[in-house]
């Protein structure tokens, strides 16, 4: 599938982590007071029920500009605030913390699922109502912000997103620097001439800018989003390791680092005050890289086209919407599936872990395998 913009990463956990570490550095007044807030649930009507407490974070990356150097951009060749006015998001991460606060799951949303867009107000012409229609679900952002983003999932899932967190460049840059790079590897050889990475096969450590490329990267491997979704997620996970590891939680000077840069261009919704800040900080102290599972949203068909959309991907009828329910009803992921026992044996079979949804642990690292 073509792309032509470039996909952020980073995941609320990660800001969870900090906040539970840093907590005690910092004090609850200054990391309430630092994060900039917008209202994103004010117009929402007819939102899904919340049967558990359970919390689902939608965790968006934006293209913004904002707060990049200059030679940040230069390295990047993204452009200015200025060339390249405005922020667009081409990430869309579903977060769902367990209502025990003892495991996450994070999902992937391709940028070009095939979507309903609820009818809304243009964003071109005042006055004008633009009735609901299929699109890409990238175009609810453009179209309407993180409102309309947030209507469209919740109508496509029926799962109601607790809060909102979206970051852009700048942030994600400064966050990766303060923990002294990130660790990934590459089983080939990547020179991609639209995200400017050029990287040997192998076990690197990334800076902020590198890292910047390495989760634009698409152009390389044949896989187009679906690769570079993958490569985000294993970079989520290195992210979650090199945190939960313990030179960093027990560093209060790369804590106090860390956080800075992460909240450096986050914005959440105004929900999300310095209550649940503390009360998540507590509730998460426990929760550890193994305990955290990554996903995309299961698809049906990864290159399908539509009449006036163009090309998308369509979700899975069956596994998608299951899905959903279990992270509605907070339900695991993984089964357990006992066979029937054997007439020669009078052992109890043991139970079969099933994945049908194909999840990763971030606890896993796979650059093990090329050290």
């Amino acid at each position: 599938m073509k792309a032509t913009r470039p996909i952020r990463i980073i995941t609320s956990l990660s800001l969870a982590v900090v906040v539970i570490s840093a907590i005690s550095w910092l004090g609850l007044g200054q990391i309430s007071g630092a994060i900039n807030r917008v209202d994103v649930f004010g117009t929402l009507e007819k939102r899904p029920e919340k049967p558990t407490t359970a919390l689902n974070y939608l965790l968006v990356g934006s293209d913004t500009r904002e707060g990049l150097t200059k030679e940040q951009s230069r390295l990047l060749r993204v452009g200015t605030t200025k060339s390249a006015a405005g922020a667009r998001s081409d990430t869309m991460l579903l977060v769902h913390i367990s209502k025990a606060r003892d495991k996450a799951t994070i999902i992937s949303i391709p940028r070009d699922s095939l979507v309903t867009i609820p009818e809304h107000p243009s964003s071109l012409y005042k006055d004008r109502i633009i009735p609901a229609a299929n699109g890409k679900i990238n175009s609810a952002f453009a179209w309407g912000g993180a409102p309309l983003l947030i209507q469209t999932i919740e109508n496509e899932t029926g799962v109601r997103i607790d809060h909102y967190l979206e970051i852009g460049f700048a942030g994600f840059a400064g966050m990766v620097d303060s923990l002294g790079g990130i660790e990934v590897c590459s089983k080939r050889d990547i020179d991609d001439p639209k995200s400017h990475l050029v990287l040997s096969a192998g076990v690197h450590t990334l800076n902020g800018v590198e890292a910047l490329k390495y989760v634009r990267t698409r152009d390389f491997d044949g896989m187009g989003d679906l690769g570079r979704m993958q490569r985000q997620q294993q970079f989520m996970s290195a992210i979650l390791r090199k945190l939960t590891s313990t030179g960093v939680l027990l560093n209060p000077v790369k804590l106090v680092s860390f956080f800075n840069a992460a909240i450096a261009t986050v914005k959440t919704d105004s929900q999300l005050n310095s209550s649940d800040l503390l009360t998540l900080a507590k509730q998460l102290k426990n929760l550890s890289a193994s305990k955290v599972r990554t996903l995309t949203i299961p698809l049906g068909n990864a290159n399908a086209r539509v009449d006036g959309v163009g090309s998308v991907v369509i979700w899975d009828k069956e596994l998608a919407p299951d899905l959903f329910n279990r992270m509605r009803l907070d339900l695991p992921l993984i089964d357990e599936v006992t066979p029937s026992p054997s007439a020669s044996s009078s052992a109890t079979p043991k139970p079969i872990l099933v994945d049908k949804f194909k999840t990763r642990t971030a606890a896993e690292n796979p650059c093990g395998a090329l050290k």
